[in-house]
């Protein structure tokens, strides 16, 4: 199984705020849409609710100790990262996205194959923050930018890296 760590970065490492994005950027949304369509995405609780509703052609798989969090049928609760991915091997995902947010970027970015992640041409408050990406570890193997527009708040780059 391939994972994939996905999320939008800003320059000062700010991930949201008060549970929520903190920017608009379509492009980055479309992306999101593309890559993970189809595909079983895994997130906290906090990531889960912040959605508000369930992504269309995916499957959830969610990290809570709560007792009160119900998933729909079709859609899994773990209580912890490694019951998710032992999960994911036993019913053979060939591509688990990570989603957020960051207390589970940060529990799984060392097991993750790929990072596809918009870095964000801002430095906002926040009060969530991805992990540092290390070098030693990770390589830049895809870069795209592109400028502010009227459908894109800041200028943004995609940026793909993979495990060394």
């Amino acid at each position: 199984m391939k994972i994939i760590l996905i999320a939008a970065v800003a320059k000062n490492r700010v991930i949201g705020k008060d549970n929520q994005l903190i920017w608009s950027l379509s492009a980055d949304l479309k992306r999101f849409k593309n890559l993970t369509t189809g595909h079983h995405i895994l997130m906290g609780r906090k990531t889960f609710e912040s959605l508000g509703r369930l992504l269309p052609n995916r499957t959830h798989l969610v990290i809570s100790k709560s007792p009160e969090l119900q998933l729909p049928e079709g859609h899994f609760k773990f209580s912890a990262l490694e019951e998710a991915i032992i999960f994911c091997n036993k019913i053979g995902v060939e591509k688990l996205f990570v989603i957020g947010g960051g207390q589970v970027y940060r529990e799984s970015i060392d097991l993750c194959d790929e990072l596809e992640i918009t870095e964000v041409e801002a430095n906002p408050e926040g009060d969530t923050f991805f992990p540092e990406i290390n070098l030693d570890i990770w390589k830049e193997t895809h870069r795209e930018s592109f400028p502010q527009d009227e459908k894109n708040e800041f200028a943004y780059s995609f940026v793909n890296y993979k495990k060394k």
